[in-house]
């Protein structure tokens, strides 16, 4: 060897890459030789679970012995909860299908707690397959068996419905229904035989969606106070069961964001009119074929990293999809790594000969869209339809353009602009970056 040759670059092994994992709730994601994730966990801390997996008493136990020996890598996508790990975990299990999950690849969804709007007396049930429209959603919920016991324990409160009968307050014949059970043990107030008005009735499910939305403070102190007299007056069963509810109210807060963790399978998107809505809000010539999306994300807590989708007729086309190392930005600056991303990708089609995307979407706001327009602006290049879209209120906003645009939450246009964005998210956030190898999706210039 001679003095001059470059020395072998250090190889840091997983047992000692868990060591600088953060004590944070998170995701970790072990890779083989050839860089595929073949197994993805969730963590409460992910220093000390993922250290647990190159201890020696790991080698006796049956779940991961068998194939611990053909980890060479090991990563971590930090959450902010417990639940936002598991939610995650599941995510990334049905997308990425690794070798050693015997969990989660399956179909099944989240559940969540629906609450009908659109009906004279709203009816509240669990559900892995809500409605498009016309229901308030909560959730999605990590353990349906937890939601179950929540909504027996809610309906005792608040005395809403959970049957399916369609019941309308000018119709006379509900006066001569025989309510059932639940009237008889006061868990219902009985809508189905008009025992209750339809005011009175909206009144208890707007008092149920407050508690939801965090107002719950009065009525767990109420529970709170019932059980500690029950236990004074040596009433052990009641106090138990009081505690059991309470427990059961107050994991309702153990629940998913809907914006945040998405499930594609569960809400349907139209493509077709999703487009054509476009056409028409955006005032465009001709219906769009093409989209493309961008999202910027820090993973692992340093490196920045650019994605961008594309769809064409409303669908994704993953041969579309580019993952971007950010290069040229120093630290954590949104509006200058997309500027970055921006001008590669319009490099590399401009090389390449190829068309721009009829509408050409960025993950944000005025800034974040004022970062895309200077982008086309400093290469000289005419943009095609450029336009942003912020996650708070879910606004459009267009270059020349001082208010947004802002469509009912309803609206086909905006559901597939939010499938969009939420995809390329999730390629940015979660997993092609780790699963493909760079000569399958390769990086854009």
């Amino acid at each position: 060897m001679s003095d001059d040759a470059s020395p072998e670059p250090t190889v840091i092994g997983p047992g000692i890459k868990v060591r600088g994992f953060p004590n944070k709730p998170g995701v970790y994601l072990m890779k083989d030789a050839q860089g595929r994730v073949i197994y993805i966990g969730k963590a409460k801390n992910l220093r000390a679970r993922a250290s647990s997996y190159f201890q020696k008493t790991a080698a006796d136990d049956r779940r991961i012995r068998d194939w611990i020996g053909e980890v060479v890598d090991i990563d971590f996508l930090e959450t902010d909860s417990e639940v936002d790990a598991l939610l995650m975990e599941a995510r990334l299990i049905k997308d990425i299908q690794p070798a050693h999950n015997a969990d989660l690849k399956d179909d099944k969804t989240f559940p969540y707690l629906q609450i009908t709007t659109g009906e004279d007396f709203p009816r509240v049930n669990f559900t892995r397959m809500p409605k498009d429209s016309g229901v308030k959603l909560y959730g999605p919920f990590p353990r349906a068996k937890g939601l179950r016991g929540a909504i027996q324990v809610l309906q005792k409160v608040f005395k809403f419905r959970t049957c399916s009968l369609d019941i309308e307050e000018d119709d006379p014949r509900w006066r001569w229904f025989r309510p059932c059970l639940l009237h008889s043990i006061d868990q219902c107030t009985a809508p189905c035989n008009f025992k209750i008005d339809r005011e009175s009735y909206r009144k208890d499910i707007n008092r149920l969606k407050l508690f939801l939305d965090g107002k719950k403070d009065q009525v767990l102190a109420e529970i709170q106070d019932e059980m500690k007299e029950a236990s004074k007056a040596l009433l052990f069963e009641k106090a138990a069961r009081l505690r059991d509810e309470l427990k059961s109210l107050q994991n309702l807060n153990l629940r998913g964001d809907l914006a945040k963790h998405a499930q594609p399978e569960v809400f349907y998107v139209d493509p077709r009119k999703g487009l054509r809505g476009l056409q028409k809000v955006l005032g465009l010539e001709s219906t769009p074929r093409t989209i493309h999306g961008v999202d910027i994300a820090h993973l692992s807590g340093t490196e920045t990293v650019g994605s961008l989708v594309t769809f064409i007729d409303g669908l994704p086309f993953k041969p579309g999809y580019r993952r971007y190392k950010i290069k040229s930005v120093t630290g954590v600056d949104d509006f200058a790594s997309i500027r970055e991303v921006v001008s590669r990708r319009v490099q590399g089609l401009q090389e390449r000969e190829e068309p721009f995307p009829d509408i050409f979407m960025i993950d944000g706001g005025k800034g974040q869209l004022s970062s895309a327009l200077a982008a086309f602006e400093a290469l000289g290049v005419k943009p095609p339809c450029l336009i942003s879209l912020a996650k708070k209120e879910e606004e459009i906003y267009v270059p020349g353009r001082s208010d947004p645009i802002v469509l009912s939450r309803r609206s086909f246009a905006l559901r597939l602009l939010q499938y969009v964005r939420d995809e390329a998210h999730r390629f940015a956030q979660h997993y092609h970056h780790m699963l493909r190898k760079k000569r399958t999706l390769g990086e854009d210039i």
